[in-house]
């Protein structure tokens, strides 16, 4: 990332696809109640985990409070796996992408597969940077801020859902 090698994908020693890291994911959430953490998890992915945060929630509906997905698209070897997983998905989903009309049009596609009205797409207006990134004011330094305003505002709405704020 940003210039640097992928040090534990390079002690595989094999190609491994996106997906690969689900189980990685899997191990996480089911970690975080041992360790005192609340028993259901806001899972959070950026790009390619954007798409993964979706099937997490599918499979582990009990162990997911809500779904934050930074540039999620169909990243997964099939046209539709996040659509799908995003239709069997009940909690709180936050959607966003870059300031990019095939980026919103992917996103729009799948928060519109999510069930209700559990799904907040937010659309940056002043500047949107693939994944996680646009948070960052390095790598979005118009829309930083206003990222990161719809992400809080989020964040309080579950919070008042689950009864914490």
């Amino acid at each position: 990332m940003w210039g640097q090698p992928n040090r534990t994908a390079n002690e595989v020693g094999k190609e491994v696809d996106y997906p690969a890291a689900l189980p990685d994911l899997e191990a996480a959430l089911e970690w975080a109640p041992h360790q005192g953490l609340p028993p259901r998890s806001i899972v959070w992915g950026s790009s390619y985990s954007a798409a993964l945060v979706f099937l997490l929630a599918a499979r582990h509906p009990d162990s997911v409070a809500a779904v934050m997905a930074f540039s999620p698209g169909e990243y997964l070897g099939d046209d539709h796996a996040v659509k799908d997983a995003a239709a069997k998905v009940q909690v709180p989903v936050f959607i966003t992408s870059a300031l990019d009309s095939e980026e919103i049009a992917t996103a729009r596609a799948i928060a519109a597969s999510v069930p209700g009205r559990n799904a907040t797409q937010f659309v940056p207006t002043k500047g949107g940077v693939h994944g996680s990134s646009t948070l960052r004011a390095d790598r979005n330094p118009k829309g930083a801020q206003e990222n990161w305003d719809a992400v809080e505002k989020f964040l309080v709405s579950v919070g008042a859902r689950l009864g914490r704020v």
